[in-house]
C-alpha cells in the first residue's frame, strides 16, 4: 500500500502533544483499498472474483491433506480464501504476487480445523512482495477499512513454513505421540510442527526419514518478503498451538525480511529448529510472545521491532508474555552441547507496558525469558516496559550444571571446572548465552535480571514483577553475577530515557490507537560493538535499538499497519525532549519566566 497521503490522513495521533522532532512509531489501520495500485492492482472493493483455494488443490483430506496442484499462482486481481488446510507440496513453488490479500475463513469452535497454509518440506512459497505493494494474510471478516478492532485474534490458523535444516530431536526420549505438548516422531531429528491434530505426514520437519535423509542447513523454502500476516493463529492445547508464523527447521536459504504479524492468538513467529535468518520485522499485540524460538535454532536477526499490549481499553484483555522466549528442548538433557539453540540478534526493540494476566502458560513477561538448554547472543537492543528484563533459568541447576539458561550465561571461572567442554558431566556449554550492550527500560532495578530457583514455569513460580511481595519465589543476582551482567557485559538500566513513551490506548473498539508512543531515543545510547560484516549482517549501526535516531528515514517506513511518521528539527515546545509538548514542558517554561496563564 502506498502510504502516501490518503493514510497519512487517517493516522491517529495524540491531540493533546506536539509529535517529537525526530520519526515515531505510528500505528495507522487506515482504509487500505487502494493496496497494490501501484503495482497496477485494481482497488481491494473491486476484487469481486473470489477464489477459494481449495478449488486448486487435489481434494485430499484427513491424512491426505488437500496440497495444490502444480504450479499455482496467485494475483491481485482476484480475492483469495484460505477456505482449509492448504498445502503446498515437494518440488512445487506458490507464486503469490505483490498486492495480493489472502483471507483465512474461520472455523469457530474448532481450532483442529483452523484454516492456514502449510509449505511442505521440499516445497516453496515465492510471496515477493514490495514496500509500496505489500501481501496481506488476513482474516476473512477483515473488511481492511481501519474499523477490524485488535482483539481480533486467532480468526485463522496462520502460515506454517517446514524445511530440513538443523534441529535437535536426536533422542529416543523424543519419541512420544503427537497431542501432548510434544512435536517429536519416531525419527532422529524429525518432528510434527505443532498446531495440528493428526500425525500428518506432510505436517514433518527436518531430516532423518526416508524422504529426507540428512539436514540442510541451506535449505530453500522460498521468499517471503514485505508479507503482513494479520490475526491468525489458533490453540488446540497449551503447547499444540499455531503461531502468526510457525517455522519448522527452515534454512538460511530462505529469504524472510520485511514482515509484520498483527494480534496473533499465540506467539508472533516461533522458530522450531532451522538456521532461517530475518531481518526488518515487526510483531505486534499478539497474545504470546515476540520471538519464540526453540529445539535448536541457530538463524540470526536484526532490526526487529515488537509491541506488547495486554490490557486493551474495553476490558478485553490480552494476554501476552515474553519479548523473547529462549529454549532449546526439554528432552535433551543428555545431549551435546552442539545441540542447544543459538541464534544471534543485533538491534532489536520490544516494547511492553509493564502488567500481566496470567493465562495458561503466559506467565513470564520477562523482556528475555531464558529457559532450558538456551543458548543464544543479543547485542545492541533496546526493551522498554518489561516486568523483568533479562530472566534466567535455574529449574534444572545443579552442582555438574545440567544446562539451564543460568549455567549458559554465567562466566564465574570457579564455575567451569563443571562444564561439560572441561572434562565434567554437565552439559552447560560456557557462556552460550551472551547478553551485552543492552538497555533495559522501566524494568525497576531489581528486576533488570536475575535468575528463578522453582519450577514449572507453566505455574508461574519463577516469575518476578514489581510488586515486592513476590521476589519470594525468585532469587537475587549475586554481587558476581551484577558485575557481569552491568560491568562486563555493559548492559544500562534505567528506569526512564528521553524520548521513550511507551504508553499506549486505544479507541472504543480498539482498532486504532488514540495515544501515540515513543519507541526511539533523543540521542542514541551507542555500543562499543557494530553487528559484524558477514554479508546478513548490515555493519557499523553503533546504536542499542532497531532505530537510528539520527537519521529521518527508517527501514519500518516502508510498508504495513506500523509506520514512521514524524518530522525533523527542532521542536521549540518540546522543553523537556521526551518526545512530546505536554503539561511537564509549560509547567518548565512557568519556572522560568514566573508567567502564569489565566
Amino acid at each position: 500500500m502506498k502510504k502516501g497521503k490518503h493514510l497519512l490522513a487517517a493516522a491517529i495521533f495524540c491531540a493533546a502533544a506536539v509529535t517529537t522532532s525526530y520519526a515515531q512509531p505510528v500505528f495507522q489501520r487506515a482504509n487500505e483499498n487502494s493496496l497494490g495500485e501501484l503495482c497496477g492492482c485494481p482497488h481491494v472493493s473491486d476484487r469481486t472474483t473470489v477464489v477459494n483455494l481449495s478449488t486448486l488443490t487435489n481434494g485430499g483430506s484427513g491424512t491426505n491433506a488437500p496440497e495444490l496442484k502444480a504450479s499455482q499462482h496467485l494475483t491481485c486481481d482476484k480475492m483469495w480464501l484460505l477456505d482449509e488446510k492448504i498445502y503446498v507440496p515437494k518440488n512445487d513453488t506458490l507464486i503469490i504476487d505483490p498486492g495480493t490479500v489472502i483471507k483465512g475463513v474461520a472455523t469457530p469452535g474448532h481450532p483442529e480445523n483452523a484454516t492456514a497454509l502449510i509449505i511442505e518440506r521440499g516445497g516453496k512459497i515465492l510471496a515477493n512482495g514490495q514496500a509500496q505493494c505489500p501481501i496481506v494474510f488476513t482474516a476473512q471478516e477483515d473488511p481492511m477499512d481501519g474499523t477490524y478492532s485488535l482483539t481480533n485474534v486467532g480468526k485463522w490458523g496462520g502460515i506454517v513454513i517446514l524445511g530440513t535444516a538443523t534441529n535437535n530431536l536426536v533422542l529416543p526420549t523424543n519419541n512420544v505421540t503427537l497431542g501432548a505438548g510434544h512435536l517429536c516422531v519416531g525419527y532422529s531429528g524429525v518432528g510434527y510442527i505443532e498446531g495440528f491434530d493428526a500425525s500428518n505426514g506432510l505436517n514433518l520437519f527436518g531430516a532423518g526419514d526416508p524422504a529426507f535423509p540428512t539436514f540442510n542447513d541451506n535449505d530453500n523454502s522460498g521468499v517471503f518478503r514485505y508479507v503482513s500476516v494479520r490475526h491468525a493463529g489458533a490453540i488446540l492445547q497449551i503447547g499444540n498451538e499455531l503461531n502468526g508464523i510457525s517455522l519448522g527447521s527452515v534454512g538460511r536459504g530462505t529469504t524472510f525480511e520485511h514482515v509484520e504479524v498483527l494480534a496473533a492468538a499465540d506467539d508472533n513467529i516461533e522458530y522450531f529448529g532451522g538456521t532461517v535468518n530475518v531481518k526488518y520485522c515487526s510483531t505486534l499485540f499478539g497474545d504470546d510472545d515476540q520471538f519464540d524460538y526453540d529445539l535448536g535454532y541457530s538463524g540470526k536477526a536484526q532490526f526487529y521491532f515488537g509491541i506488547s499490549s495486554d490490557s486493551l481499553n474495553t476490558g478485553n484483555v490480552h494476554t501476552t508474555d515474553n519479548g523473547f522466549e529462549c529454549d532449546a528442548d526439554d528432552n535433551s538433557a543428555a545431549t551435546a552441547t552442539s545441540n542447544h539453540s543459538n541464534p544471534i540478534f543485533y538491534n532489536i526493540t520490544m516494547v511492553s507496558n509493564g502488567h500481566i494476566m496470567p493465562s495458561a502458560d503466559n506467565t513470564g513477561p520477562a523482556a528475555i525469558q531464558a529457559k532450558e538448554l538456551t543458548g543464544g547472543q543479543f547485542y545492541n537492543s533496546l526493551f522498554a516496559n518489561w516486568r523483568s528484563g533479562l530472566h534466567l533459568s535455574m529449574a534444572r541447576s545443579t552442582a555438574t550444571l545440567k544446562g539451564d539458561a543460568y549455567d549458559q550465561w554465567v562466566n564465574d571461572p570457579s564455575r567451569t571446572t563443571y562444564l561439560s567442554d572441561h572434562g565434567q558431566t554437565g552439559i552447560a556449554q560456557f557462556q552460550a548465552l551472551k547478553v551485552k550492550h543492552n538497555i533495559f527500560v522501566g524494568c525497576g532495578a531489581k528486576n533488570t535480571f536475575g535468575n528463578g530457583k522453582h519450577y514449572p514455569i507453566s505455574k508461574g513460580t519463577m516469575y518476578v514483577g514489581k510488586n515486592p511481595a513476590v521476589y519470594k519465589n525468585f532469587t537475587p543476582p549475586s554481587a558476581a553475577d551484577t558485575a557481569q551482567f552491568f560491568t562486563t557485559d555493559d548492559n544500562i538500566a534505567v528506569e526512564s530515557l528521553a524520548g521513550i513513551v511507551p504508553t499506549v490506548a486505544f479507541n472504543a473498539d480498539n482498532s486504532q490507537i488514540t495515544q501515540m508512543y515513543h519507541v526511539i531515543p533523543v540521542t542514541n545510547v551507542t555500543s562499543p560493538v557494530s553487528a559484524p560484516n558477514d554479508g546478513f549482517f548490515t555493519p557499523n549501526c553503533y546504536y542499542r535499538g532497531a532505530f537510528d535516531g539520527s537519521k529521518q528515514n527508517q527501514w519500518l517506513s516502508d510498508f504495513a499497519l506500523i509506520n514512521l511518521q514524524g518530522t525533523y528539527g527542532n521542536n521549540p515546545t518540546d522543553i523537556n525532549q521526551d518526545g512530546v509538548t505536554d503539561i511537564n514542558d509549560f509547567l518548565i517554561l512557568v519556572s522560568k519566566f514566573g508567567q502564569t496563564d489565566n
